[in-house]
């Protein structure tokens, strides 16, 4: 019977790795209580960060994709919510739908013209409290150099400090509709809807 040799190395890597399994959290480290929320001025997680765009197609689907990995700030205001504020950029060149195809003609002018337009961009310009968690977040959406004013309906999701960096994190999601022809992309309208629902997934690391 042949005896299998194992490097110390290798042996080494396993007990480490069981180490840290055994040092992370038992539970999630973010909570649903909007206490935990500390203000001050917090910097995008890019990489939990997302928006999710509905349209329909011809009536027969309603499809989806993202964009993702954007960078901003926010600032918290707990003394007064009203005065906190926002400001997010998003490389269109990360939208993706799963569709080659669709993600090269949604770079063309027909849509964002990713080459001249590579960033899309939202300010907020107020923010009206709704009930202890939520909130309309008032805002300059900019979309292919066209900036129109849009109402985001924002709810907390979670907080509490990310266990790995050590930071405070906070989470929220906001919803809204667009008219894509307001930013001169009314390509194929009616036959693709004129309205796109969105969804954004936003996640905050303190500073």
């Amino acid at each position: 019977m042949k005896k299998i040799l194992i490097p110390a190395a290798a042996l080494m890597l396993v007990a480490g790795g069981t180490a840290l399994v055994a040092q992370m959290p038992t539970a999630a480290p973010g909570t649903k209580d909007a206490a935990k929320v500390t203000g001050g001025t917090y910097k995008v997680d890019g990489g939990h960060t997302q928006v999710v765009f509905a349209w329909d197609h011809m009536g027969f689907t309603n499809n989806m994709g993202t964009i993702a990995e954007p960078t901003g700030t926010l600032t918290l205001d707990k003394a007064n919510p009203a005065a906190s504020k926002v400001s997010v950029e998003f490389p269109v060149a990360n939208i993706r739908t799963g569709v080659a195809k669709l993600d090269e003609h949604l770079m063309k002018a027909d849509f964002f013209d990713a080459a001249k337009f590579p960033t899309a961009t939202f300010v907020s310009t107020s923010v009206k409290p709704d009930g202890a968690t939520g909130a309309d977040i008032t805002g300059n959406l900019t979309i292919k150099g066209v900036t129109k004013p849009v109402t985001l309906d924002a709810e907390f999701y979670g907080a509490g400090v990310q266990p790995m960096s050590k930071k405070e994190n906070v989470g929220f999601i906001a919803t809204t509709t667009i008219k894509r022809s307001e930013f001169g992309m009314g390509y194929a309208v009616p036959m693709v809807s004129e309205a796109i629902e969105l969804k954004i997934i936003a996640g905050f690391e303190k500073q």
